[in-house]
């Protein structure tokens, strides 16, 4: 393979890891621009739901599409208990606190899937493994699905945001909190259904991601959590496209990096990782609000 189609090869590889990060990448930002809160137990629920697919389709013998709305639906429900258990309480005490307990949150849940299922890798079933040839490039099934399902769902969450009643209410609550109560509107409800919706891209992410990468293990939503957050940051978070074009740009740097950088450097590979920091460390010092992020200006 020549070195222009090895670079538009780790092109579309990378627009399809970008999709899942972003997808990943729009759940902590529909939470942290409500709460300004980073839920770093995030990450787990990727897992949950890739584990969650994986006993539908297992035990009870059910498609992918019915796997998945059950995902969507067990990690909803556990975003909202965990919100409601967890961060409630302590909405009004110091953001570090909330900090400790969402680290908290992240190791329980990590630490209960190693009991029940075991510390080992599990195999998840080969779906949309077919490649689509054309002439010298691979397309995969799931790189099409996972790309359409990740710009629906951006869409669709921009609109809700913007024209829906909830959305308004999300967004007045995200300014000022105090002043929307003031309004009528309830901030509980606006905050459960950040987290509910946050937790089910994550749980869409963590099947995506199960699908890509067939198996699944407790600390598989560790690495992906952590990119995606990344990419939120890197692209402004708590802005919907910046959590996208974050998302796509740490999936093409890491996806070129692995393959095409290597090809020049063996060990570039290893890197993959430490550049994508540096990056993110480039672009805060240069845009501390992300590509895409306002400057925001306190008065004191």
């Amino acid at each position: 393979m020549d070195y222009g189609t090895l670079f538009i090869q780790q092109i579309i590889n990378g627009l399809h890891l970008g999709s899942i990060y972003a997808l990943i990448a729009l759940g902590y930002t529909m939470v942290y621009g409500i709460v300004r809160l980073i839920n770093f137990a995030h990450g787990e629920i990727i897992m949950v739901g890739a584990y969650t697919s994986y006993i539908m389709m297992n035990v009870f013998g059910v498609n992918i599409v019915v796997a998945l709305i059950a995902a969507v639906i067990v990690c909803s429900i556990f975003g909202v208990t965990i919100e409601k258990i967890a961060y409630k309480p302590l909405r009004n005490a110091p953001k570090m606190w909330a900090l400790i307990t969402a680290i908290g949150v992240s190791f329980f849940l990590q630490s209960t899937v190693m009991v029940i299922f075991g510390v080992n890798a599990i195999p998840y079933p080969t779906l949309f493994s077919d490649l689509i040839q054309v002439g010298s490039l691979q397309i995969s099934q799931i790189m099409i699905v996972s790309l359409a399902l990740a710009l629906a769902l951006m869409l669709s969450l921009e609109l809700f945001i913007k024209k829906t009643r909830l959305g308004k209410a999300m967004r007045a609550s995200s300014e000022d909190a105090e002043a929307a109560a003031l309004m009528g509107i309830s901030v509980d409800k606006t905050i459960s259904t950040a987290f509910m919706i946050g937790s089910a891209l994550a749980a869409i992410g963590g099947v995506l991601f199960a699908v890509a990468y067939p198996q699944i293990k407790p600390l598989m939503g560790v690495m992906p959590g952590l990119k995606a957050f990344i990419a939120a940051v890197l692209g402004g978070i708590g802005v919907i496209p910046g959590a996208m074009l974050g998302g796509f740009i740490l999936g093409l740097i890491e996806s070129l990096t692995k393959g095409f950088v290597s090809a020049f450097w063996p060990n570039a590979t290893l890197w993959a990782d430490a550049i994508l920091f540096s990056v993110l460390i480039i672009v805060l010092l240069l845009k501390p609000s992300g590509i895409l992020g306002k400057n925001v200006r306190e008065k004191v």
